[in-house]
């Protein structure tokens, strides 16, 4: 099969020929850049530029002499832009590897931490010395909302602003051009299946403006006011939509959503309000992603969110990422039996709370196999870690963890 074919297979619960397996195919499957500086030498492959495509996340491209070395079977829409150098600059992460950033997304150095600013000049991230991240700054409901300034207020947010490409590539009179040509390229030139990241948060996005208690609260205390919200913003990410899906569906397979409504002990919010107020949400953007183009539907949402899936299932999710089975209720087995029919679980092949991060390469590889025996007859399942590999981890386990998950994945 090819890696498309074996993708699509797995999410139509057919049993392909192996296991597909994800390594960056979108920002919640990556790796640090100072691991992945790591794991290349580890690889003994050749030194070249590590560019950090995700500046909060500090998540490095990963090059095609990797992905071809671990069978990787899907690529990120972002891959087919900002490839010349012109797009990059010279930076340093925090353990003084070289490396370079998008260019519209260079941090600043002010007063004992690198920062990230809007384009109004707002500082909206910050990354103190000693961290490995930027962390949001600013939130511009925190004081007072007006939902007229939605789109404006997506603009001082880190998770909004700061873009990994294509970035202000795709805006501007050249953007639509830019887009559409870009992902057409990117698909002549790859069999991978292409993973369009399109974001729609509804939960995330009033956490990012109001702040995550202020928001909570507002959800409970005043629901009137929490609806009219969501409703303006729903009608955003509808525009934004059919805009992203009539230039770039035709050349995508699958269309990823965003909204972490979990914890570690469970859901963010009862099931009746996430019926409340998300449910007929996500059900109207999951269909009119649908009805635009030929695209499985996944959501990305960390948490323990097991008494949310049927919700989910009925709104049309197709997949979902990244598996956080080290949460209350997200055990494989229990999972895959009660849901594995109807939902493609694209992640949970190995944990990074503690086994990816602390455990010998043997016991990656152990627990690897376990996990791929448990979640892969029938289909319905894509190889992924448990969110992005972090900078600490050795590069001996991530290459015992791929290298497992490729040699677990027969059928």
């Amino acid at each position: 099969m090819t890696p498309r074919e074996r993708v699509l297979a797995s999410l139509n619960h057919q049993e392909p020929d192996r296991v597909p397996i994800d390594f960056s195919g979108h920002r919640s499957s990556g790796i640090a850049a100072i691991a992945y500086a790591r794991l290349r030498k580890a690889l003994g492959l050749p030194q070249r530029p590590i560019r950090v495509y995700d500046p909060i996340q500090q998540l490095a491209i990963v090059d095609e002499d990797v992905l071809e070395r671990f069978h990787v079977d899907t690529i990120e829409l972002g891959r087919g832009f900002a490839l010349e150098d012109e797009h990059w600059v010279d930076w340093t992460l925090p353990d003084g590897t070289p490396c370079q950033m998008p260019r519209w997304a260079a941090p600043e150095r002010v007063e004992g931490a690198w920062v990230l600013r809007s384009a109004s000049g707002r500082v909206i991230g910050r990354m103190p010395d000693g961290a490995l991240y930027f962390e949001q700054a600013y939130w511009p409901f925190l004081e007072a909302d007006d939902f007229d300034r939605i789109p404006e207020a997506m603009a001082e947010t880190i998770w909004c602003a700061v873009a990994s490409p294509p970035g202000p590539l795709a805006s501007g009179p050249e953007g639509d051009r830019v887009l559409a040509d870009g992902a057409r390229r990117l698909r002549q030139r790859t069999d991978r299946a292409i993973v369009g990241l399109f974001g729609g948060n509804l939960l995330e996005m009033g956490q990012f403006f109001y702040r995550i208690d202020n928001f909570l609260m507002l959800l409970a205390a005043e629901p009137r006011r929490a609806h009219a919200f969501l409703d303006r913003l729903v009608e955003i990410h509808l525009v934004n939509l059919e805009r992203f899906l009539r230039l770039v569906g035709p050349y995508i397979d699958i269309v990823l959503f965003g909204d972490d409504l979990g914890m570690q002990k469970g859901p963010q919010m009862s099931r009746a309000m996430y019926q409340e107020f998300f449910k007929p949400r996500h059900a109207r953007l999951f269909r009119r992603a649908k009805e635009l183009a030929n695209v499985k539907v996944m959501l990305h949402c960390c948490g323990g969110v097991r008494p949310l899936l049927p919700d989910l299932i009925e709104a049309g999710l197709d997949a979902i990422n990244p598996v956080q089975i080290s949460c209350t209720g997200m055990e494989t087995r229990g999972l895959k039996a009660d849901f594995g029919r109807q939902m493609t679980f694209w992640g949970g092949g190995c944990d990074t709370h503690v086994v990816l991060a602390r455990g010998t390469p043997n016991e990656v590889r152990l627990h690897v196999h376990e996990q791929v025996a448990l979640w892969k007859p029938g289909g319905g399942f894509v190889f992924q870690q448990v969110h992005n590999i972090l900078a600490d981890v050795p590069p001996d386990n991530v290459i015992a963890m791929f290298d497992a998950a490729y040699e677990a994945g027969a059928y």
